[in-house]
């Protein structure tokens, strides 16, 4: 979980591959009990399970099922387009999800004490194992193709293939122009509002004062780290394999945020972090969830074959 973290990939379909879900409130989370935003009833919000949290930067952000919906237009297209090339080629298939569920899903550190007694800081061992398999047998990008001419045809590096004129910016580059969006553009703004509040996060006086006392605990228990993702972040963790070290620097990791509510001041620090900058911003992102409500619409008809 080293850096800024990242919420689950669903492969090609993970269009904001760091940020998602959400419909926009412009609404400020001031008010609401249990700290999170309006949005928060979409996950059935539960307060000791940070997976049903809600940051407020996710209502600008495209929903799993749009994104899986953009694919599967994305895809059509390009397929259109390889075969008016003479490329055969057909869409790898979304990896299988593996960690994380949601953006707040282990954003804050591990929370799960049965999946650590078992996997320490790792996936469940049967999501990692699909996960692993489907990248041996080519779950990748179309963009990672190997052969010469089938990437000619996806990227546009080639004014001719087959002689027939490639688009410009290649298949995927036309798909992405008619559908009205690459799939990032109106996702980046909003990743960077939500990447730069999670780092801020961290220096705001009642995050520095709960790692401390998270730190001290750890400590006590014989484990030397200064803040909650040093230690699922320590190297000695890499490998596939899981060890004795892990599972109990895990156990103690998860104790000791679990006795100073680690996750959950955190979670509300950045989130008000967040809301300033939602409404400093509120112009380019109310843009952004214009322009993500376009390419939904625009996929929707491409699949129903009305455009």
């Amino acid at each position: 979980m080293r850096g800024v973290p990242r919420v689950r990939s669903r492969g090609r379909a993970a269009l904001a591959a760091a940020l998602v879900l959400g419909v926009a409130t412009g609404c400020s989370s001031a008010g609401h009990e249990d700290g999170a935003s309006p949005q928060a009833s979409a996950r059935s919000f539960d307060a000791s399970d940070p997976a049903t949290w809600t940051l407020p930067i996710e209502a600008y952000l495209p929903s799993d099922g749009q994104d899986e919906q953009a694919s599967k237009a994305k895809d059509m297209l390009i397929a259109d387009c390889m075969k008016t090339l003479g490329v055969p080629w057909h869409p790898a298939p979304d990896l299988p999800d593996v960690g994380p569920k949601t953006l707040t899903d282990w954003r804050y550190g591990i929370h799960d004490a049965a999946l650590a007694k078992k996997r320490g800081y790792k996936p469940d061992a049967a999501e990692q194992a699909a996960y692993d398999k489907a990248m041996e047998a080519g779950a990748l990008d179309e963009g990672a193709a190997n052969d010469g001419v089938t990437e000619a045809a996806l990227r546009g590096s080639e004014p001719e293939i087959n002689g027939k004129a490639v688009p410009k910016g290649g298949c995927a580059g036309q798909a992405g122009n008619r559908l009205g969006t690459d799939g990032t553009e109106f996702s980046e703004a909003a990743q960077r509002i939500g990447n730069d509040a999670f780092i801020r996060s961290k220096q705001t006086p009642k995050v520095v004062a709960v790692f401390q006392k998270w730190s001290s605990c750890m400590k006590g228990q014989g484990y030397s780290y200064k803040e909650p993702l040093d230690a699922s972040d320590d190297p000695r963790f890499s490998s596939p394999a899981v060890s004795k070290l892990e599972i109990s620097t895990a156990l103690a990791d998860l104790e000791c945020r679990q006795r100073y509510d680690v996750a959950r001041t955190w979670f509300e620090s950045e989130s008000a972090l967040q809301q300033q900058a939602i409404e400093k911003n509120a112009e380019n992102l109310d843009q952004i969830k214009k322009s993500r409500d376009a390419m939904v619409k625009k996929a929707s008809a491409i699949l129903a074959g009305t455009a």
